[in-house]
């Protein structure tokens, strides 16, 4: 069974692997004990977000693990690809310019804490 770092790495690679633009990881485990790892990337084109996403699912087939969940995939804007350990989105760059996942999760633990002083 690969870890959720392994998972992380082996995604990442995929992605680079298919020209995604602009792949992060974010570590949540501090945060959140539905995912341990976010990776978001952005694709090219409707085209694209559907590739990437279809190359990750199918590289975790090979290594065995199925995922729980995808959504967007025939919407074209924003594609997520829930592997438990880790959940990848895939967005064009005006989206994700738009949700801002980055720092929303970057700004988690402020926001916590700022609600535990009241």
């Amino acid at each position: 069974m690969a870890t959720a770092e392994n998972l992380r790495d082996l995604i990442v690679t995929v992605l680079d692997e298919h020209k995604a633009l602009d792949i992060k990881t974010i570590d949540v485990r501090q945060q959140t004990d539905i995912t341990d790892y976010l990776i978001i990337a952005s694709g090219t084109s409707d085209r694209h977000l559907k590739a990437l996403a279809d190359h990750v699912m199918a590289r975790m087939r090979e290594e065995g693990v199925r995922p729980l969940g995808k959504e967007g995939l025939s919407v074209g804007d924003w594609a997520l690809v829930d592997l438990g350990d880790v959940v990848v989105h895939v967005m064009r760059p005006e989206v994700r310019d738009f949700y801002q996942l980055e720092r929303l999760w970057g700004e988690l633990p402020q926001l916590r804490g700022q609600k535990e002083r009241h």
